[in-house]
């Protein structure tokens, strides 16, 4: 597979005028705030589900999974993450996800290879994504290939991955919340 551009940006977007902006605290729904006490407090994207207040109670435990549990590890799950946020054009995704990269100690030179075609495992990876985003499965070549480096457990994770971001990305560009202001901060003084 080839490098494929991002989609164009989508117009840009008030989340006021979208119908869904981030749930402030004195609006939160009673019956999830032990989320809003977590996980869901802490960004704008959950604050966004918010509105939906039974799918953000049945998110959680799939992100637990995804987010903190998966057979991936967190550094192959970046991988994954970026290359979906850039594929959707997701900038709260991509923006989000470069910090939580460069926590994890990727250069920046391995950050922007996966807008390319990087080699080795991160090529590797980069294929799957691109399959399942272009092809909605894994061809049977490059699931033996995966399941060699990851282990067949990798390779479901990475599926459950792409999907769990491709919801999240198709969320944040029809709803459009704001970058959160410390992700911004942090992205705004060391860009890419």
């Amino acid at each position: 597979m080839t490098d494929r551009p991002a989609p164009a940006s989508p117009p840009a977007q008030n989340p006021a005028d979208a119908g869904a902006p981030p749930v402030a605290d004195t609006a939160w729904p009673e019956q999830i705030e032990d989320l809003r006490l977590g996980f869901a407090g802490a960004l704008n994207v959950y604050r966004v589900m918010a509105h939906h207040p039974a799918l953000l109670r049945a998110w959680a435990p799939l992100r637990q999974h995804v987010v903190k549990d998966s057979a991936l590890g967190l550094e192959r799950s970046e991988v994954v993450i970026l290359r979906v946020g850039h594929r959707l054009g997701s900038e709260y995704e991509w923006v989000h996800h470069v910090t939580r990269a460069r926590a994890l100690g990727f250069s920046d030179a391995r950050i922007l290879a996966l807008r390319g075609a990087p080699s080795g495992e991160d090529g590797l990876i980069m294929r799957a994504v691109d399959a399942l985003m272009d092809e909605h499965r894994l061809p049977p070549c490059l699931e033996a290939e995966l399941s060699a480096a990851l282990g067949k457990a990798g390779v479901f994770d990475l599926i459950a991955t792409v999907g769990f971001y491709r919801v999240l990305g198709s969320l944040l560009l029809t709803y459009a919340p704001p970058i959160d202001e410390d992700v911004a901060a942090e992205f705004a003084a060391t860009p890419l």
